[in-house]
């Protein structure tokens, strides 16, 4: 048995070696800004073999035989091919390339368009605006997208809308996850990021600000959020993220303030151009505000007023933080 489980280990351990043994390895940037690239095409010039830059710029494509030629090429910078004949790690720059363009949506009429032909506006957060976004989450950051109201009512449960009026959980608004609607089975309304995608596997977020029923369905009177994960075949390898923070800051409530811990991984591995696989986790842990406010209040449409007294001496008693509190009725004379 001992010797069956040396063996094993020994196979184990000897596969990623034989791996590494056929892979070229290294890391893109820019030539200007030595700003790590994203998302670079990367193909064994006269085969069909390539892979792309993972969030860091770093790459790994097998291949039995050297010499080879690597194409490099991406969307606004140059074609550039370079000779490999070692397996040393690689540093490849690429330079900058201006064309006229214009931008391209994804998702946001079902088949990608140019951004300046599309029936709808369109405001978009795309890779690099969610890894340099300093909110608390990607979902935060579409707050401060034009013509996007985000109201908050907790960590996890944020209400994107664009039109009227929000609240907690706007039954007008579509959100859809690579497609599929994203509603709470009952209750009509999207839950935020809390039944989402981690950061780590969101690639860009689309909203259309306007009514989008046209395309959308009946739900997006207020307007429509389109999530786009990950591709794995694309975005290939292991990623962490580690937020930390404190909240509850000069609370009353609080006697301290109160940690804030956010961890994720994500992890995508493609066999071939036919199957690939990825596996994302995330754990939030933090301290809530509390609703511990039990002042009276007096309503009169859409103003008020805080009033004297409590539920034991006021009948129309109507707490600020208090529920099972609606009546006008006095219903200690029914007990």
């Amino acid at each position: 048995m001992k010797k069956f489980l040396i063996i094993s280990c020994f196979f184990l351990l000897s596969l990623p070696l034989f791996s590494q043994q056929n892979a070229i390895s290294g890391k893109v940037k820019n030539k200007l800004t030595n700003e790590e690239l994203s998302s670079i095409t990367i193909v064994i010039k006269g085969t069909s073999s390539g892979t792309y830059t993972d969030n860091k710029g770093n790459f790994v494509i097998h291949t039995p035989t050297l010499p080879v030629t690597l194409v490099l090429s991406s969307v606004g910078f140059e074609t550039t091919e370079i000779n490999v004949a070692s397996r040393d790690m690689l540093s490849i720059s690429l330079n900058p390339f201006a064309t006229m363009g214009e931008g391209i949506v994804v998702a946001s009429t079902k088949t990608p368009i140019k951004i300046l032909e599309s029936p709808v506006s369109i405001e978009r957060l795309n890779l690099n605006a969610i890894r340099n976004t300093p909110a608390t989450s990607f979902y935060d950051a579409t707050g401060y997208l034009k013509g996007v109201d985000l109201t908050t009512s907790s960590f996890t449960f944020k209400t994107i809308s664009t039109r009227g009026f929000n609240g907690s959980g706007s039954t007008r608004v579509n959100q859809l996850v690579d497609g599929m609607d994203n509603q709470a089975p009952g209750l009509n309304f999207f839950l935020g990021s809390f039944l989402g995608l981690t950061e780590l596997d969101v690639e860009s977020v689309e909203i259309l600000p306007g009514a989008s029923s046209a395309l959308y369905g009946p739900g997006g009177v207020n307007g429509t959020i389109l999530i786009n994960s990950k591709n794995p075949f694309k975005y290939q390898g292991l990623s962490v993220q580690l937020k930390e923070g404190v909240s509850n800051i000069g609370k009353e409530q609080r006697d301290n303030v109160t940690p804030f811990h956010d961890f994720s991984f994500r992890w995508a591995k493609a066999f071939n151009n036919k199957f690939a696989f990825k596996i994302g986790a995330q754990y939030i842990q933090a301290t809530d505000w509390l609703a511990s406010d039990s002042s009276n209040y007096s309503r009169a449409g859409n103003i008020g007023k805080l009033k004297p007294g409590t539920r034991q001496t006021d009948p129309n008693y109507d707490g600020v933080n208090v529920y099972g509190d609606e009546t006008k009725v006095d219903l200690r004379n029914f007990l």
